[in-house]
Order: C-alpha cells, then sequence, then structure tokens
C-alpha cells in the first residue's frame, strides 16, 4: 500500500510530465498512470530516476482495472489529467466518452470504496463555457459564469465535473486556459497546421505556461480550499487574440510571417466563435499561487531553446509559408468570416454535443499518421 501517495492519471501527456515531476521535486510519493504504449514508455523512463515515483500501467477505460489500480495505489490524493482532446474526440466520439466521462467516473466510484477516500483533483476546461463572441461581451470568465458548452469536449467536461462535485469526495476542479509550452515541438503533423488555422484571428485566448499548471494542480491536492472550482491561466501577459498568440510562438521559433493571415469571427454570430476567453484568474492564484511564468517569458525561453535553428528556419520561409498556405482550411472557400465548426466537420466529424455520427475509420476522419499514433494533436499550447 502507498496510502498518501498521489495517482496522476494521463501522467505522460504534455501537463502530466510536469505534474509528476513537480510533485516529486516537492517530496511527494507519485504513483504515474498512463497507457502503456512505447512513447509513454521513453516519457517514463525520463522520468523515473527518483524513487519517490512509481509506474503502474493501465487502461481508465476498464472498470476492473481501475478498481485495482485504485484499491491497490489507496492514494492520498488523485490528480486526473487523462482525456481525449479536439480534434481527436471529434472524430472518436465514443472512444472520447469512455474516456473524457465514463472513465472519470469509474475513478469517482472507486475512489469514494476506499477507507479513507482520497481528494479528487479533475483537469477540467474553459470548453466548458462554449463559445466566446468578444463583440458581444466584454465580461471575462469566472468560476461562476453559467457552462454552456456548444462542443462535445465541452460536453464531456461538464459531465465529468458533475460527477466530481455531486461525489462525497474532498474535490478540486481545474479550469485551464491554452496551455502551452516553451520546449518546441517538432513533431507537428498535418492535423496541427488545419486545426491551428481554424480558430477567428480575433478571438481572445488566455494561455499558461505548462509549468504553472503543474504548480497549481499540485497545490490543489493540500489547499484547503476544497470543494471548489478554479480558473487557471496565465497572468495578464498571457490575454491576447489568437492571431496575435499564434504569431509571437511561431515568430519565436523564426517563422516570421510563414503563417495565412488567418479569418476574423463574425462579430454578429454567437456561435461561429471557438471555446476560450480571458479568464479572472484572482481567486485561483490567491490559493494556489501558480502564475510564475509570464507569456514574455515562455517567448524567450522559447527562441533560446531553437537557438542556432533559427537560422535555418528563416532560410526554409518561404517553403514553409507556400506549405500552409496549401494547408490553410478557408483556401478557396468563399467568405470572410471564419467558419472552424463547419471546417471541423468537414475533416473530423460533428463537433456538436449531440452528434450522432459514431467512431469512423481513421481514412475517413482525416486523422494524420502522428495522430492515429498517439491519440492527440501536438500544438504550440494545448486545452485540457
Amino acid at each position: 500500500m502507498t496510502t498518501n501517495a498521489v495517482l496522476v492519471t494521463g501522467a505522460f501527456g504534455l501537463v502530466g510530465t510536469d505534474v509528476v515531476r513537480q510533485l516529486v521535486e516537492e517530496g511527494r510519493h507519485v504513483v504515474a498512470t498512463d497507457l502503456d504504449n512505447p512513447s509513454n514508455r521513453k516519457k517514463a523512463a525520463g522520468l523515473s530516476s527518483s524513487d519517490r515515483m512509481e509506474v503502474r500501467w493501465a487502461d481508465l477505460t476498464n472498470m476492473g482495472a481501475v478498481d485495482t489500480l485504485v484499491s491497490g495505489v489507496d492514494p492520498g490524493a488523485i490528480v486526473h489529467l487523462a482525456a481525449v482532446l479536439p480534434p481527436v474526440c471529434y472524430a472518436r466520439r465514443n472512444f472520447a466518452r469512455t474516456v473524457n466521462v465514463d472513465a472519470t467516473k469509474s475513478l469517482v466510484r472507486a475512489a469514494s470504496t476506499l477507507r479513507s477516500p482520497p481528494r479528487f483533483v479533475l483537469a477540467s476546461s474553459v470548453a466548458v463555457y462554449g463559445a466566446r463572441n468578444p463583440h458581444r461581451t466584454s465580461a471575462v470568465l469566472t468560476a461562476t459564469t453559467p457552462v454552456d458548452p456548444c462542443d462535445l469536449y465541452g460536453a464531456h467536461k461538464v459531465e465529468a465535473e458533475r460527477a466530481v462535485g455531486s461525489s462525497a469526495l474532498d474535490w478540486v476542479i481545474l479550469r485551464l486556459g491554452a496551455v502551452m509550452t516553451p520546449v518546441p515541438r517538432w513533431d507537428a503533423g498535418p492535423d496541427t497546421v488545419y486545426f491551428g488555422g481554424l480558430f477567428p484571428v480575433d478571438g481572445r485566448i488566455q494561455s499558461v505556461d505548462v509549468r504553472d499548471v503543474a504548480l497549481a494542480f499540485c497545490a490543489a491536492t493540500t489547499t484547503d480550499a476544497a470543494n471548489e472550482v478554479f480558473l487557471v491561466g496565465g497572468d495578464e501577459s498571457h490575454r491576447l487574440l489568437q492571431g496575435a498568440l499564434t504569431s509571437a510562438m511561431t515568430g519565436a521559433m523564426g517563422l516570421v510571417g510563414v503563417l495565412p493571415p488567418g479569418r476574423p469571427g463574425d462579430p454578429d454570430s454567437d456561435r461561429d466563435w471557438f471555446t476560450t476567453d480571458w479568464m479572472d484568474t484572482a481567486r485561483a492564484q490567491e490559493e494556489l499561487s501558480f502564475q510564475r511564468h509570464s507569456l514574455p517569458d515562455v517567448i524567450a525561453e522559447t527562441r533560446d531553446a531553437v537557438g542556432w535553428r533559427r537560422w535555418p528556419l528563416r532560410a526554409a520561409a518561404p517553403i514553409m509559408r507556400a506549405y500552409l498556405r496549401s494547408r490553410f482550411p478557408y483556401r478557396g472557400r468563399d467568405g470572410t468570416y471564419a467558419d472552424l465548426w463547419g471546417a471541423i466537420r468537414r475533416q473530423w466529424g460533428d463537433p456538436s454535443p449531440d452528434g450522432l455520427q459514431g467512431d469512423s475509420p481513421d481514412t475517413a476522419t482525416g486523422l494524420d499518421r502522428s495522430t492515429r499514433e498517439h491519440r492527440t494533436t501536438k500544438t504550440p499550447f494545448e486545452q485540457l
């Protein structure tokens, strides 16, 4: 038994690796769990040098495996990060629900049966608020803003939140903004380019450094402010428009001007926007004290990490510009405004919460090879 350990699900994803690393640095005992595959084994090998960390492979869609995992670890806290993110969740609706909703319910049920039930910390998302038209509202998001999901992922997170919040467990829910990393991602595939080009360039977005997210999750396992929802985003320097943030990050890699100009959102439509906005993070910062990395800091670190590669990347910029324009989702399509939900529907399937489309073969949904293998889309910033 490892009572008082922190069980981290999705431990080798973008957020999970930093959460595990931060917990170990704080002297906590961590049990990291994720799917057993070559990619995750490689990541685990890079994290398992400490005797305060152990790995237990498990498929959370298997109820028996969840029971065995939770009873065997008997944790003092569970940090639940495992999820199927957009756009993969749109292409594999049934699988996404099994992971995002059913696995959460299984973990809550298993945790509730323990003699000393653990604190349950859930990774949620600002996607629960639905599409956000910045031309119709100047208000920033708060923990009490009514949820109104417009896509499958947001609806899944609302249902997961209700499963956790209605339990008898001690819980904390973190609704994350756009999680970003200063580490360059060199393995981005065509899906990344296509998905990133969909968003209205004038949509509001609040990013947050993945290391700050990890600090928030670690603090959530011990804070006295239990049974509360917190909004986790970076400081005010992280409040940008979508187009400005994307340009800043690609510019830091030496790829100035390679992106197509993009399309703005329709100011007269409350539907045709993505599920991001600026957040009031004051309460979360007061209790969790996690905001350490400003956006200028992240950009500077990215520039330093790219280093000498900036010069060959600059030389390759014309070729990359032509390629990205060929992958631009609105290329050859009439219209002035972004039609992200229509483009998602054409590429991956119905993104709506009540869509009837089931899982489709990968070849029919436009999933590129990297997505088929890893079941995630690697981007400079990710949303949970």
